[in-house]
């Protein structure tokens, strides 16, 4: 969440800022200035309190050693009057910090001065394309029919099992999916990160600490008797390792990568474009994170897109790069780079990848800090990215190597799966 010095220090251009992801941030943002001015005050209040509460103490020992009882009862009567005051003052200080947060908590993050204006997707600037043209036969079939002709993935059986949007995967489909995370995990490895194996529940302060919560409650599976919630990616858990924690400027940028199992409830999606693996309740995912300085983290969001961009040319997917505009942003975001593979048998593009810098949006939240040389405490800056999300990959792997003799493995991937061509 934004900062009271961020807020404080330039209203009207936080407000300004806001604007650019379509939220009108003066009513929260001038709430929150009240509470805070009312808190300060409070403050100074008990401050004096206890400059008096300590005066009047000191001065008792001395009123006795004199004689005076009678001064030194009336001054401990003044004593307990002033901490009864200040029980008082302290519920409303704690009162005004919840404040302060519950209305933080409802504004989004800044968008950075790189985000283009905009509504919507439809205002998404592409940054630069990649790959080659896919020459499809004239009987191409999308995906979902690729994988019953195959026996490669049951879509029914899923239903069946537990609802739409849980596919099950067979034989060289399943091949196929561990062939892509095995994949994705040694590139990462290649690249320095270190692989995390995280819990896929989290707990309320995890949700909070990333965002997801109090924002998208409702997108996320929750276990009501013991008010956990499902992970709708990776970057929940393993940022969440780096709340309520001061590293070291030295250690920095601290690189991880995870596979999980990742659990959306894609409440009111529906139509054409949720067909077979186009959108799931259910999908394999492995996730980068970063943490790290602010004066670093945009060469690191460089990096990780160097890094997600060379996975998908090793894929030999045709692809496109978008920078979002600020109106179809997450409420997180500083910035957000989303990644884009066209399926030629659908023709259309397929999102499989978003990498997003947070700036110290989720630190504030996860009171994630380091200490930098001269021992002085700052909050971090957090990034992560998709590197890649497996459903919309598969499709258009097997969409855009169809061939009358079967489905083609990129070169990449041949090692992985043990086989150069589905049959």
């Amino acid at each position: 969440m934004l900062t009271l010095k961020q807020i404080t220090e330039d209203k009207e251009g936080i407000i300004r800022k806001l604007a650019k992801k379509l939220f009108d941030g003066r009513e929260p943002i001038e709430n929150v200035i009240a509470v805070n001015d009312t808190r300060k005050a409070t403050q100074g209040k008990l401050d004096a309190n206890l400059a008096e509460l300590n005066k009047i103490s000191k001065s008792i020992g001395l009123l006795l050693k004199e004689g005076k009882k009678d001064e030194a009862e009336a001054a401990k009567q003044q004593v307990a009057s002033i901490k009864e005051a200040n029980k008082t003052l302290e519920a409303d200080m704690k009162a005004a910090e919840e404040k302060i947060i519950a209305i933080l908590s409802t504004i989004p993050n800044i968008p950075c001065d790189e985000v283009p204006e905009g509504k919507d997707a439809n205002d998404n600037v592409i940054e630069r394309t990649g790959g080659n043209k896919v020459e499809l036969p004239e009987d191409a079939l999308p995906h979902w029919e690729l994988a019953k002709k195959y026996n490669l993935i049951d879509f029914d059986l899923g239903v069946k099992i537990t609802g739409a949007g849980f596919p099950v995967y067979i034989g060289k489909g399943a091949r196929l999916q561990r062939a892509l995370i095995d994949f994705f995990l040694d590139e990462a490895q290649k690249s320095g990160y270190t692989e995390i194996m995280p819990p896929t529940v989290v707990n309320s302060a995890s949700g909070f600490g990333t965002g997801q919560l109090p924002d998208k409650e409702g997108q996320m599976y929750h276990t009501d008797l013991d008010d956990l919630y499902l992970i709708p990616t990776a970057e929940v858990p393993v940022t969440n390792i780096y709340r309520d924690v001061i590293l070291d400027k030295k250690d920095l940028p601290i690189k991880n990568c995870a596979y999980t199992q990742c659990f959306r409830r894609e409440a009111g999606s529906y139509g054409k474009d949720v067909r077979g693996l186009n959108r799931l309740h259910e999908f394999s995912k492995v996730e980068l994170v970063r943490i790290d300085t602010p004066e670093h983290s945009y060469e690191s969001l460089k990096e990780m897109l160097a890094h997600v961009e060379g996975l998908v040319q090793k894929l030999e997917l045709p692809y496109r790069i978008l920078r979002l505009c600020g109106g179809d942003m997450s409420f997180t975001s500083s910035i957000c780079f989303d990644f884009e593979v066209y399926s030629e048998a659908q023709k259309r593009w397929l999102e499989v990848s978003s990498v997003s810098n947070f700036e110290s949006y989720q630190a504030n939240r996860l009171k994630c800090r380091f200490r930098d040389e001269e021992k002085k405490i700052q909050l971090c800056h957090t990034l992560n990215g998709s590197a890649l999300a497996l459903p919309r990959i598969v499709a258009a792997l097997l969409e855009n190597n169809q061939t009358k003799d079967g489905i083609r493995i990129p070169k990449a991937l041949q090692p992985y799966t043990g086989f150069d061509i589905i049959d």
